[in-house]
């Protein structure tokens, strides 16, 4: 290992691990797998951390894995010389590749390549190819490229590289030469004594490579070609396709395969794993073998001869089979061969055990497709738990994904069900102990994939994980074929299906034009609903920090484009056709998991002012009070989990809310002061603004849908210009006259910054910028003018009030206590009715009345009532009225004095 990576990663072991420190080796480590102190490597090559755990865990770690950044800029920490042109390709061949530089110098350059797309270049390795065309690696940095890690000029098609110190023409019948997918892999074999060469891709058949080695090789005295790619569906797709057609092109052909396991590994990772030993080699040529059999019972016996065992399943044509060796009758079989053969007959020993296999070994089917266990998955929080499989077929219907739980693995019968559900025409027709051995070889040391159960951005991994793309730290990542996202050490995916977000991720793609168009059609309201859905896209990494974030309300009069504007803001998340859900429709149990199932996203809520009368208004009430917690990203719901414990599930609220209505949003003080109010109307529309609209709807999604994956790949960027603007408005806000309360200023601050931040993903300008900041400061104002008003409704309420109670005798206040008015509501619309007094509905003023500021209310109980009181004794020949009356209870106005909202954000 080069003196200053080692010098770099020993404290970096210590430290991480404690290890003991020896003369050869670092011992008694913690092992990260299974947490046991047995881990180890060696001290002054410590390229690999390996558990001592060898049956129970047997781990085993490459510091690239551990220390990634120590391997991504080369050129930072290698300087190109006059003397030495190669520095950083040489290191990395050296550090990252594991190779022995000294046999292999020449064969490669440094060069340089450079991206327009990103602005941005990168050194690489580059190395030659037949016809002038040439490969190179990339090796600064090169997620940034997204999935691109080299580049190809020139064609290659048809030939392949060959190791310089390989003379070609010198290969004879003795000989084999391995063809692998990638040059490093070449590489690796070279210098593990295999002569290799390179196919460039893993569909490149080199077919003018061999038609030229054909030309110089007579046909008794060509090599053996072992076509060894890498593991995986295409890979082994390609082996097999490669290896039928040499032979009938008149080869020597056999294939090798790496091992399998949770973690894939190429020919150059088990090089610096020390894994091409001559034994390792065998069985690899041995796993290639198996794949490329002509019938399940030449598998059986390839693995028999192997193993030794005498009971297995195997896989053929994606159908399993179960094969049983029954002994007696192999030796009977075996004696009758060799007591019957005629005379000339000259068979080995070797060929007589395989024909007595052949005649004795039973084999049969036990399953008519392959389902292969991938990984397995588990949601911590609620304590369930699947096994992902994949199910291939014999014919050509698309491979099937689904899960498994324990208990349908555990049982032949519940295996058979859940198989016949999931695959269509598959079938089990085992036995139980039979899908024991199964099971068991499939699960043993499987891989883990950590799972969410929301769509968006998760704050414990700090990646923002859609359905078919995740972004962590500025690179995207793709969904891979087995259905989870492999980010470096973090295998993660969302367990989440019901929300579906179809993000365009060719960003070259995508309209830029639409920001126009959404001003034209609504101005700077379009923008600030625009600011708020790109503000939604952080709101975990907001909370974090500010520990609040917003509630959006957008009301207005039919007509005015609620519904556009809210569809379209969809547009740009890649969801279609939505607008939100009814939360005065939904059950408590239902807001709850559309408030929990999106992360970083908006929950729309439309229509939420409708309330619903008789019995089902208990049922199908929404009271607006319930979102509070979710301003500062809390639980909206607890519920208990099905088990015998006192354990709960509250998920917290990881997105922001949008109100969407006709009506305000009528609720206490300390909700509204968390509503950014925006209202729409008709006053401003013609016929441009209609054309514009229209054209909104019109928009296909896939033009815009890559906003949001703008969004997530730029978020350090527009996080560090948040946190300086919001302080700079928030400063501005609070010295604003009009202004008093805390949280109306926090809110409307956060806003005017994500208005700047729209630059770093849209293109707007300064001026749409401007207005759009104007618009929010009126709308603060307006706001705080709310929080300090009563609804119209309760106005209403005490003006009628005060009208029939103003006389000397009391008529509707009932409270004894000069302090308090108590009302019977009954009694007030009865007496309002008499007088000819208009009063709204009774089920609308009680929703209403409980945000009274005015005359604030206090609670709803029984009191003493003065007015049947003084009934009563005026007029004691009358009936009695009871003096116990159930009232709604309220504080008599007081001087309101300016002071400013120090309210804790949970009131």
């Amino acid at each position: 290992m080069n003196t200053d990576l080692h010098r770099e990663v020993y404290p970096r072991l210590l430290n991480d691990f404690s290890f003991k420190e020896g003369k050869e080796f670092l011992r008694q480590g913690v092992c990260p797998d299974c947490g046991k102190k047995e881990l180890y490597t060696n001290a002054e090559q410590p390229w690999i951390l390996r558990c001592g755990r060898l049956n129970k865990c047997g781990a085993e770690i490459h510091i690239k894995e551990l220390y990634p950044e120590l391997f991504e800029s080369w050129s930072d920490r290698y300087q190109p010389t006059p003397q030495n042109p190669n520095a950083a390709a040489d290191a990395y061949m050296r550090d990252a590749r594991g190779f022995d530089i000294t046999h292999i110098k020449g064969w490669y350059s440094q060069q340089s390549y450079y991206n327009p797309r990103i602005d941005q270049g990168t050194a690489t390795i580059r190395f030659t190819l037949p016809n002038g065309a040439f490969w190179e690696r990339l090796i600064d940095r090169p997620t940034r490229f997204g999935k691109m890690k080299a580049n190809f000029s020139g064609s290659y098609q048809g030939m392949w590289w060959v190791p310089p110190s390989i003379n070609i023409e010198s290969l004879t019948a003795k000989d084999e030469l391995w063809l692998t997918e990638g040059i490093f892999d070449a590489v690796s074999l070279l210098q593990n004594g295999v002569k290799s060469a390179s196919l460039m891709t893993c569909n490149n058949y080199p077919e003018q490579a061999l038609k030229q080695l054909a030309e110089l090789l007579p046909e008794n005295n060509r090599p053996t070609l072992v076509f060894a790619l890498d593991d995986g569906l295409a890979g082994e797709k390609y082996t097999k396709k490669f290896v039928r057609r040499a032979r009938e092109d008149g080869w020597k052909a056999t294939a090798a395969q790496p091992p399998k396991g949770k973690l894939k590994l190429d020919w150059n990772e088990l090089h610096q794993r020390e894994r091409l030993s001559k034994k390792d080699l065998d069985t690899y040529r041995y796993y290639g073998k198996l794949l490329i059999v002509s019938s399940p019972t030449e598998k059986a016996m390839l693995i028999h001869n192997h193993t030794t065992m005498n009971e297995f399943d195997l896989v053929f044509d994606n159908r399993l089979y179960w094969f049983k060796l029954d002994f007696d009758r192999y030796m009977k079989a075996f004696n009758h061969i060799a007591d019957t053969m005629e005379e000339g007959e000259n068979l080995s020993e070797e060929d007589i055990k395989i024909k007595a296999l052949q005649e004795s070994g039973t084999i049969k089917e036990i399953c008519s497709c392959n389902p292969q266990a991938l990984y397995y998955q588990a949601n911590k929080l609620t304590d369930e738990s699947w096994y992902y499989f994949r199910v291939n077929f014999p014919h050509d219907g698309a491979a099937i994904k689904n899960t498994f739980t324990g208990g349908q693995m555990a049982a032949a019968a519940e295996f058979k069900k859940r198989l016949l559900a999931i695959a269509p025409g598959a079938m089990w027709t085992g036995t139980s102990g039979q899908l024991d051995s199964f099971i068991k070889r499939q699960i043993f040391n499987i891989k883990r994939v950590q799972s969410v159960d929301f769509i968006g951005y998760s704050k414990e991994h700090q990646t923002y994980v859609f359905n078919d793309v995740a972004v962590k730290n500025g690179i995207m990542h793709r969904l891979n074929e087995e259905d989870f996202f492999d980010i470096g050490k973090l295998s993660i995916k969302s367990l989440n299906q019901s929300v579906s977000l179809q993000i365009n991720s060719e960003l070259k793609q995508l309209n830029k034009n639409w920001p126009r168009t959404l001003w034209t059609a609504f101005g700077a309201k379009g923008f600030i609903a625009l600011s708020f859905w790109l503000g939604s896209f952080y709101a975990e990494q907001i909370r974090e920090k500010q520990k609040a974030y917003p509630f959006l309300e957008v009301v207005g009069e039919p007509g005015s484009g609620k519904t556009t504007l809210i569809e379209f803001m969809w547009k740009l998340c890649g969801r279609r056709e939505y607008e939100g859900f009814d939360p005065s429709k939904s059950t408590l149990a239902a807001r709850a998991r559309n408030f929990a199932q999106v992360s970083n996203l908006p929950v729309v809520l439309i229509e939420g002012d409708r309330g619903q009368e008789g019995k089902d208004a208990k049922k199908g009430g929404f009271d607006w009070d319930e979102l509070k917690t979710s301003y500062n990203g809390r639980s909206v719901r607890a519920r208990g989990l099905k088990n015998s414990g006192n354990e709960t599930y509250e998920p917290p609220f990881r997105g922001a809310i949008v109100i969407a209505q006709n009506a305000e949003v009528n609720a206490s003080e300390a909700v509204l002061t968390r509503i950014i109010h925006l209202h729409t109307d008709r006053s401003g529309q013609n016929a441009k603004t209609k054309a514009a609209a229209e054209e909104l709807e019109r928009i296909p999604m896939e033009d815009v849908s890559g906003f949001i994956l703008q969004a997530a790949l730029v978020e350090n960027e527009v996080l560090a210009q948040f946190d300086i603007k919001s302080a700079l408005y928030e400063k501005q806000l609070t010295n604003h006259p009009d202004l008093r309360n805390i949280r109306v200023i926090k809110n409307h601050a956060q806003l005017m910054a994500l208005v700047d931040c729209l630059s770093l993903v849209a293109d707007v300008n300064e001026e749409q910028q401007a207005k759009t900041r104007d618009e929010l400061v009126n709308i603060a104002i307006a706001r705080q003018l709310a929080v300090n008003a009563d609804h119209p409704m309760v106005q209403e309420f005490w003006d009628v009030f005060d009208y029939l109670d103003g006389g000397d005798v009391p008529e509707l206040n009932h409270s004894r206590d000069s302090g308090l008015i108590a009302i019977n509501l009954n009694h007030f619309v009865q007496l309002a009715a008499d007088r000819r007094q208009q009063v709204p509905p009774l089920i609308e003023l009680k929703r209403v009345l409980k945000t009274s500021r005015y005359r604030k209310f206090l609670e709803i109980r029984t009191v003493n009532s003065q007015i049947s009181d003084w009934h009563n004794k005026k007029y004691p020949m009358a009936d009695r009225k009871p003096l116990a009356v159930r009232c709604w209870v309220f504080q008599r106005e007081t001087k309101k004095a300016r002071v400013v909202d120090h309210e804790a954000d949970e009131s």
